[in-house]
């Protein structure tokens, strides 16, 4: 121990580093850790807690109210913790003993049926001392295995180490609603909820190869499932269980979205549809905290807040809602095919009817640009622009209020909300729906640099790969083969893009996010129904608006659906043409090695295109400026060296 104190100052410098840039910036929980089956920790214990301790810090904004660590001669484990359930005795990492059979968890998330797992264990003969979800993860495999982890109903990243066996065992929930990313460095896994954890460890340091700048231009702000973009940086995948041991690195998949024959007649499937969301939101509900929504006056924050205000007004509460605009939107809004209308006199008719205290909350251009550069700290990664920013900004806005909101994320993705699921173009079109064609990416790009990336082909391999994977049935009909493929195109990828935006950016300031529609029973049941019972008629979203009868008003209900709405503000734009100009003077921005510059002042002559987004509904001129300064501000933080043949 005596002999690392240069090393654990480093690592000091490291930590005060990160603290700087998400100074004052708090959230949920968060876990890290290291598992090598040869090594003997105890040996260096100061120094091992230190890099666990340093873990923590780094990821401090996931979880400020509490934080622990645990070593073991083969395992560390350091988690960060955010107050929502079990205010007193939820201190992780958490160990339990049973004979001779002794585990311990760092965990993130929510399990929202855990009472009834609970009192199942306690008819099993369990007996527990906190009130809490982690010890009920805990006991439940003490008592199951890993099997257990197929019951739970919820978002969550799992690190557990048993003792007794010496195994490290990683879980991730369904979907991928918590992140949990990890890498090898030769005998030493490393893991952790974000991808700046792992760069505290020793020796990790950040790098790109040329998949690394493929996955940020050719797919980006969305990436390939399973990688965390940086070179030798790994995602544990939604659904998937690792096992490493002395003897074995083991993946498997505890749970698959599959397809089956819908057997249920229309008007069962509206009313079970009806049920599952509806049980969804109660269970979702769950707190020692109050909860809020977020209502935008569309159909799906609307039902969420409407179940929830429902709920509350039982035992005389009242439900916090926001909803969020632009400053000067009144004045430039423009109606178009993706915004055919405003949303905020929709969510003042839903806060009156549910007498909800109603929150208001808009973000100025000057915030979106200043947060654009928050987000890529939030994310690690560039992310979706001024879509993700300004997210970033309303969730630190609406921290001041609540620490736990419900959403109406995903629903879309699972009912067939997008204009991809109805186009003939795409079910043409061998390529990503929501961004069909390379050109627009390419609008920026020096040709040498697209050349050398081969990006076509990497989209493109991305693309098959996914839509091999798709489940099919042998009878599906060559049209129900392809809807199949663009709602699981959109689960694996699309959500997954929306789910990362919405966690990051809550867990930057102290907010938990939780998903109503993205239950896996909800996914599991509306994967399977036909296209004529989802959309009857060619009605969007249809069979959503059928269950939502009876809870919202028609004029709700039945309205056109708008998405998280943008700025039209033309000064924004100029800011951020402002600041990609600076950026271009500068000789050591980065970003100018992949940049024509002849190309990117000519794009800023062009009166920008509000109407054709490069990646899904929103992403059009703007955010392509935007992209490409997160994209320097990205390689600038991390000081990535350029991959060979890319300079």
């Amino acid at each position: 121990e005596t002999r690392k104190p240069s090393k654990i100052n480093g690592l000091r410098h490291l930590a005060n580093a990160y603290q700087k840039i998400e100074e004052g910036e708090f959230s949920m929980c968060g876990i890290a850790g290291f598992f090598n089956p040869s090594a003997d920790y105890t040996k260096e214990k100061n120094y091992r807690n230190h890099i666990l301790e340093m873990m923590n810090q780094v990821q401090k904004h996931r979880g400020p109210d509490d934080e622990g660590t645990f070593l073991s001669p083969q395992c560390g484990l350091a988690h960060v913790r955010l107050n929502i359930i079990d205010l007193v005795t939820g201190h992780q990492p958490m160990r339990r003993v049973r004979g001779d059979h002794s585990c311990v968890i760092a965990y993130n998330g929510e399990i929202y049926n855990a009472p009834e797992l609970k009192a199942e264990l306690i008819s099993e003969g369990e007996q527990f001392l906190t009130s809490g979800d982690t010890e009920v993860i805990l006991a439940g495999f003490m008592r199951c295995g890993p099997s257990f982890i197929k019951k739970l109903n919820g978002i969550f990243a799992i690190a557990l180490w048993d003792e007794s066996c010496q195994t490290l065992h990683l879980f991730r929930d369904r979907l991928g609603v918590k992140p949990l990313f990890y890498t090898k460095k030769d005998e030493t896994t490393i893991f952790s909820s974000e991808i700046k954890g792992l760069f505290a460890y020793p020796d990790i340091v950040p790098e790109l190869d040329r998949n690394s700048l493929n996955e940020i231009f050719a797919l980006g702000p969305a990436k390939t499932y399973g990688k965390g973009v940086f070179k030798n940086i790994l995602e544990v995948l939604p659904g998937e269980h690792i096992s490493i041991s002395h003897t074995s690195f083991k993946r498997q998949f505890y749970w698959k979205l599959s397809s089956c024959l819908h057997a249920d007649s229309p008007s069962d499937t509206i009313e079970k549809t009806r049920w599952l969301l509806t049980d969804s939101i109660k269970k979702q509900m769950l707190s020692d905290v109050p909860i809020c929504t977020f209502l935008s006056g569309g159909i799906d924050s609307s039902l969420v807040t409407a179940v929830c205000a429902g709920h509350l007004a039982k035992s005389g509460e009242k439900l916090n809602t926001f909803s969020f605009d632009f400053t000067e939107n009144k004045t430039y809004f423009k109606s178009n095919t993706f915004q055919p209308s405003q949303d905020r006199p929709f969510a003042e008719q839903m806060a009156e009817l549910y007498e909800t205290n109603h929150h208001f909350l808009e973000c100025s251009s000057q915030d979106q640009l200043d947060y654009l550069y928050k987000a890529v700290d939030a994310r690690d990664l560039p992310c979706m622009a001024d879509v993700e920013s300004s997210m970033l900004y309303f969730c630190s806005l609406v921290k001041q209020f609540n620490s736990v909101v419900l959403t109406g994320e995903c629903a879309d993705e699972i009912f067939g909300g997008y204009p991809w699921f109805h186009k003939k173009s795409s079910f043409e079109t061998n390529m990503f729906p929501w961004s069909p064609s390379m050109q627009p990416r390419q609008a920026l790009l020096d040709d040498d640099f697209i050349h050398e990336l081969n990006m076509e082909e990497y989209a493109l391999n991305a693309y098959e790969q996914t839509i091999r994977e798709t489940p099919v049935l042998p009878d599906d009909s060559p049209e129900e083969k392809r809807r199949r493929e663009i709602a699981y195109l959109n689960i694996r990828w699309f959500m997954a893009t929306l789910l990362d935006r919405m966690d990051r950016a809550g867990m930057y300031s102290g907010l938990e996010a939780r998903v109503p529609f993205a239950d896996y029973r909800i996914v599991e049941y509306i994967f399977n129904i036909p296209w004529d019972i989802k959309c009857p008629d060619g009605i969007v979203k249809g069979l959503l608006r059928h269950a939502g009868e009876g809870i919202l008003p028609k004029e709700i209900l039945w309205r056109r659906k708008s998405p998280y709405p943008k700025t039209y503000d033309p000064h924004y734009e100029a800011l951020l043409a402002d600041q990609l100009k600076e950026v271009l003077a500068s000789p050591n921005a980065p970003i100018r090695t992949f940049l024509d510059k002849k190309k990117v002042l000519r794009f800023l002559d062009t009166p920008s295109d509000y109407g054709k987004p490069w990646y899904g509904q929103l992403m059009a001129g703007p955010q392509m400026l935007a992209y490409m300064l997160q994209v320097n501000y990205w390689m600038e933080k991390w000081k990535h060296p350029l991959p060979s043949g890319c300079s």
